[in-house]
């Protein structure tokens, strides 16, 4: 039994720092719209995209998901 990725927690993750998608592309060089898919459940972070992130945003990967048990 293991885990996959539930929905992305990035919106709240950036309210809680007051910072937006816009600030994010800038500092990770991460297309806008790669962002926007995260953040709106398009699309599901790869390893290393995930570690990018929360890295500049000051978080666990763990915290930009709520992770489901399979």
């Amino acid at each position: 039994m293991g885990y996959k990725p539930g929905r992305c927690l990035l919106k709240q993750r950036l309210r809680e720092i007051k910072r937006n998608q816009q600030w994010l592309s800038e500092v990770t060089g991460i297309s806008e719209s790669a962002i926007s898919d995260y953040a709106n459940n398009r699309k599901v972070m790869m390893l290393a995209t995930a570690a990018t992130i929360a890295k500049a945003i000051g978080c666990y990967i763990d915290d930009l998901y709520d992770f489901v048990k399979q």
